[in-house]
């Protein structure tokens, strides 16, 4: 393939295959078997679902379009397309930090039985050429029997000897000798499984999980990433290696034909699976997507059944291209695909359908109405935040949707709602607007940025606290509208350094101090500096996850020469302001209160469609004079006035008064057009339209009669007056 510089990709392949190894066993050391736990339903049952239906239905697919094939072939072809990419789909996974996340958690049950199910593929392989049948169920027999014997000695070793075999070698005090101990350790049990006949990548993984459970792991960790990640590169370029550029160009079109029949057919296999094992709609598809591809280890297969003839040449060279197709477009799948699903949500309305696996289920008489806090995951951080503010009395609401949480805290009588944290229908649910505070401790970055923003359009004023896993997360977060955000290295960094400063003496107020002046700075000075351009790029990248867009602002806006705090934007409308482009070219991210705005600036704000519409309403005046005669007048509701309680429908001011109600807002929260089902309550300032006596009719019906009519003109005029 490629330029035919290096003949052969056997020294490349394997090092490629090495760098997958060591993925496998960085993620089972951070795994650990209680995690595995956890998605053990999804992964053996709907991972061995998975690969039946995709055998089955490839092969009658096969027979019913009458396509040159035996069942035997169409059997193994179906093997083939059945295994996903482990290294791709890992890959992204790490990078954008969603390993924790349901749909990653499903992907990397579903991906170790696929590695586990090769070393079956390739067991029964030669069997597949032998005419009796007996020799596949023998063959069959014998793989279960050495994976049975293989797992009993992984539990012993990692009982007995892996604890001694590391603290051995952490006594040698040799970072060298550590290091080369472990390899040892992860290479020795991979090459045992590929001489039981399985996959090496099972073995890695193995070795992974039997050392996560010793205290040394994170240790074996921080020596092992390096290695992966250059052994890691090299699994791509073998793949690019493998491609016959001349045959992909002959044959383009066939091959991207097969690319999305393949991957359209992968997802709606596996989304009905997943919804099976009562995960919502949303990790559905997003797994279906993520593992729509061919895997690496395809390759393997299809190269023995090549040898077997199987396959013939031009059929493995199909495979490969296709292979190598889904491979390259999977990061953008993965990327793209929630995205794209909040905007089906956004069109459509589904986010019931979407977002919720089940109907929302709680402790219906002991979920608090009003003044309590909301936890959102239930990990180990939530766990701990539960168990101190029950021992203080506060009423909690716990959001989470793993059904082995759920069932811990309904057996301790938790109150608690089942779904995911960043639904809308779980947030109302869950009384974010009458809520006094919410603590956001949730695993993947992508679910607490949408878990905040949509709370706080509940409930603008809501105090939220957020924890950070990654610090170019913090300005980020803040700018969402979180009051406090944590970062649990630097939390820990501050509490490390209390401890040493009042053992040399340093008073108590002093390091107190210290400590909130590194707390108000939002982190800053532990934080390494970034260039304008890094800021901005990772900027851009979190917001394109979210309804975002730049939004001109218009000639003449009342809202220039501003400052952010004066204009009010996010409470008045739930919009949050990321950065704003001045006419220069000057791109100032994460802007502060005190920046103004000005002409011919443009604006990066997420926020869902009618927020938009809200803040084009407010950019431009907040009102349209609807007739020449027309004049529109804020009115404030007095606490004594009679309408307070009733909904406008109910007044029905354009019958009686023909008035409109052009706008409400209501403490910092602004509304454009109203709903007539809404209540009107002390405060509330109404935007009304209609002709001078009209409004003053209205006014009448509104305001009692005992109120003097000169402070009533004098809130008028200080009240906004447009006339045309």
């Amino acid at each position: 393939g490629g330029l035919g510089v290096i003949k052969e990709l056997i020294q490349v392949e394997t090092l490629a295959q090495f760098g997958v190894a060591f993925l496998l066993f960085a993620l089972g050391v951070e795994f650990s078997f209680a995690e595995l736990k956890k998605v053990q339903g999804i992964s053996l049952g709907g991972g061995g679902l998975q690969i039946v239906f995709t055998i089955l239905i490839t092969a009658l697919a096969m027979g019913i379009f009458g396509w040159d094939t035996s069942p035997i072939q169409g059997i193994f072809l179906g093997a083939i397309l059945s295994l996903s990419s482990t290294a791709v789909v890992l890959k992204c996974l790490m990078e954008r930090n969603e390993m924790a996340s349901p749909q990653g958690q499903v992907m990397l049950g579903i991906l170790v039985v696929q590695d586990l199910a090769l070393g079956l593929m390739l067991a029964v392989l030669p069997a597949l050429n032998q005419p009796e049948g007996g020799v596949i169920f023998e063959a069959v027999g014998r793989s279960l029997l050495l994976i049975g014997l293989f797992a009993l000695g992984a539990v012993i070793a990692g009982i007995w000897v892996i604890p001694k075999l590391l603290q051995f070698l952490a006594k040698t005090e040799s970072k060298e000798l550590f290091l080369l101990g472990v390899v040892a350790l992860c290479l020795g049990i991979a090459l045992l499984t590929e001489h039981l006949g399985f996959s090496i990548e099972m073995g890695a993984f193995v070795a992974g999980l039997m050392i996560s459970e010793v205290e040394y792991a994170d240790q074996t960790l921080t020596y092992v990433e390096p290695i992966r990640d250059i052994f890691a590169a090299l699994f791509f370029v073998a793949v690019g290696m493998l491609i016959d550029p001349i045959f992909l160009w002959e044959h383009l079109e066939i091959i991207i034909g097969l690319m999305l029949l393949i991957i359209a057919g992968k997802t709606l296999i596996i989304i009905p699976i997943v919804k099976l094992f009562g995960y919502s709609w949303r990790t559905s598809i997003i797994t279906g997507l993520g593992l729509a591809q061919i895997g690496e280890f395809s390759f393997v297969l299809a190269s023995a059944g090549q040898g077997l003839g199987l396959v013939s040449r031009q059929v493995y060279l199909l495979i490969v291209g296709t292979t190598a197709l889904t491979l390259m477009i999977t990061p953008f799948i993965l990327q793209f695909a929630p995205k794209l699903l909040d905007w089906i949500e956004e069109k459509w309305d589904l986010s019931n359908l979407l977002e919720n696996s089940q109907k929302i289920t709680n402790i219906a008489e002991d979920l608090p109405q009003q003044n309590h806090i909301i936890v959102c995951g239930y990990g180990r951080v939530g766990r701990n935040l539960v168990k101190l503010l029950q021992a203080h009395n506060y009423a909690v609401v716990v959001i989470d949707q793993s059904e082995q949480t759920v069932q811990e805290l309904r057996n301790n009588q938790i109150p608690y709602l089942y779904g995911n944290a960043a639904s809308l229908h779980v947030l109302e649910a869950a009384g974010v607007d009458r809520a006094a505070s919410m603590a956001i401790a949730l695993p993947d970055p992508m679910s607490t940025r949408l878990c905040l923003k949509r709370s706080l359009e509940f409930s603008p004023n809501l105090d939220v606290i957020v924890i950070a896993d990654r610090d170019k997360d913090i300005e980020l977060l803040y700018q969402l509208g979180a009051k406090e955000v944590v970062q649990p290295e630097f939390e820990a960094s501050l509490e490390l350094s209390n401890h040493v400063l009042t053992k040399m003496g340093l008073g108590g107020d002093k390091i107190q101090q210290e400590m909130q002046k590194i707390r108000q700075g939002q982190y800053s000075d532990f934080r390494p500096k970034q260039s304008a351009q890094e800021v901005a790029r990772d900027l851009q990248q979190a917001t394109q996850e979210m309804n975002s867009k730049w939004y001109a602002l218009p000639t003449n806006s009342p809202l220039m020469g501003m400052t952010l705090e004066e204009s009010n934007i996010r409470p008045m409308t739930g919009i949050s302001l990321m950065a704003i482009r001045r006419f220069t070219g000057e791109e100032i991210d994460y802007p502060d209160g005190q920046v103004r705005l000005e002409k011919d600036d443009k604006l990066l704000v997420v926020g869902e469609a009618a927020a938009l519409e809200t803040l084009d309403q407010l950019a431009k005046g907040e009102v349209t004079i609807p007739a020449e005669s027309i004049s529109c007048q804020w009115l404030n509701i007095p606490e004594n006035s009679p309408v307070i309680g009733k909904p406008l429908s109910k007044l029905d001011l354009a019958n009686r008064f023909r008035v409109q109600v052009q706008a409400l807002r209501r403490e910092d929260k602004f509304y454009r057009w109203p709903n007539r089902s809404l209540d009107l309550e002390t405060g509330d300032r109404l935007l009304l339209c209609g002709s001078f006596h009209d409004l003053n009719q209205a006014r009448r019906e509104m305001i009692p009669i005992n109120i003097p009519s000169l402070k009533i003109l004098k809130e008028m005029e200080e009240d906004l007056t447009i006339k045309n």
